[in-house]
């Protein structure tokens, strides 16, 4: 079968063929209905060096998948061949105490595992099939279509994981902002929304993108320049943002975070830009908290599908075949992608 693979690092993905897989016991086999593009993949391809993660490649790409059974390895159970389902990336050690709790993102024992999962380290869903190695990371989707569900594993994910954080300081007339509207910045918009009365405000460079996250419930879009801290806090009555959301984590967003944000406030780094925050006693408003995150747990799935599926919240998505793959990350470089783009390697 046809794979999108990364064979090497600082390299594009490369259409190969490879092996259809077979699940082992205890794993599943899925035939892929649609795997998400994700901006992280772009710093495998231009910014990682050998030796930097625990795995290397040759790998296929794709971190965000969904799609429907195809087989079930010896002793599986409580799923039917054919049903849809979604994948949950953080392949933890099933173990630990953090993956007792469901969360895998978090989990204490990768020395067990490799720490590689499906689209890092490990085959993704940018072939026909993968194989998922255990039973408890493959959630029912119901009735969601499998390409739509994709995204939410990680561009929905991780938003969420990173707004509940914030929730607590949400209250009614707090702001709360969204730098970089793309694939997760669109999602975290809707979820602010959805999940609290807090004024949402998206940042972003490129005018479509501050039109999508409008059209999805941002109360006011920012562009991105030197007077935006200052336009902030002038849309929050002159207090700043009392929970920052960086989807980008550049040096200029991380920045920005930090000037825009209220005393007592919030700054959640998602993005994986590479950026730093320079820290001092005076660099940022008094005890604003610093975090970074990574994904979210098992039960924060369910969570964002439950909410997919009432119809809350809706990833805005451009399908692609296959074949289509090395272009889309050239325009995911370009910066022309609006929300997610997804590739669909099967009909």
């Amino acid at each position: 079968m046809k794979a999108l693979q990364l064979t090497a690092f600082k390299q594009p993905g490369e259409l190969v063929e490879v092996d259809q897989p077979e699940p082992g016991p205890g794993e599943v086999l899925i035939r892929v209905g649609g795997a998400g593009a994700c901006h992280s993949d772009l710093h495998l391809m231009h910014d990682f060096e050998p030796g930097m993660m625990p795995w290397n490649p040759p790998f296929t790409l794709g971190h965000e998948n969904a799609g429907w059974v195809e087989a079930l390895g010896a002793g599986v159970s409580g799923l039917e061949v054919g049903e849809a389902v979604a994948v949950y990336g953080p392949w933890g050690c099933g173990l630990c105490r953090r993956c007792a709790l469901g969360m895998e993102n978090y989990c204490e024992r990768p020395d067990l595992t490799g720490g590689a999962v499906g689209g890092l380290g490990a085959d993704g869903g940018m072939a026909p099939y993968m194989v998922v190695p255990a039973v408890r990371h493959v959630v029912p989707i119901g009735d969601l279509d499998p390409a739509e569900a994709a995204p939410l594993t990680d561009a929905g994910l991780t938003p969420y994981h990173a707004v509940k954080r914030g929730l607590p300081l949400l209250t009614p007339g707090t702001t709360a902002v969204v730098i970089g509207v793309g694939g997760l910045g669109h999602m975290a918009v809707q979820m602010l929304r959805a999940l609290s009365p807090a004024t949402v405000i998206a940042v972003d460079q490129r005018p479509e993108a501050l039109r999508l996250a409008e059209s999805v419930g941002a109360h006011h879009g920012v562009v991105s320049d030197d007077e935006a801290a200052a336009t902030i806090r002038d849309l929050s009555g002159g207090q700043g943002a009392d929970v920052v959301l960086d989807c980008v984590g550049a040096d200029a967003t991380l920045a920005l975070g930090a000037a825009a944000s209220r005393v007592l406030g919030q700054l959640t780094i998602v993005g994986i830009a590479g950026g730093t925050l320079p820290m001092s006693f005076f660099s940022i408003p008094y005890e604003v908290s610093v975090a970074t995150t990574y994904w979210g747990s098992l039960p924060e799935l369910h969570e964002v599908l439950a909410m997919a599926r009432s119809g809350i919240i809706t990833p805005h998505v451009t399908r692609f075949d296959l074949d289509e793959a090395p272009s889309v990350y050239e325009r995911l470089a370009a910066g022309e992608i609006e929300g997610r783009a997804v590739i669909v390697p099967t009909s």
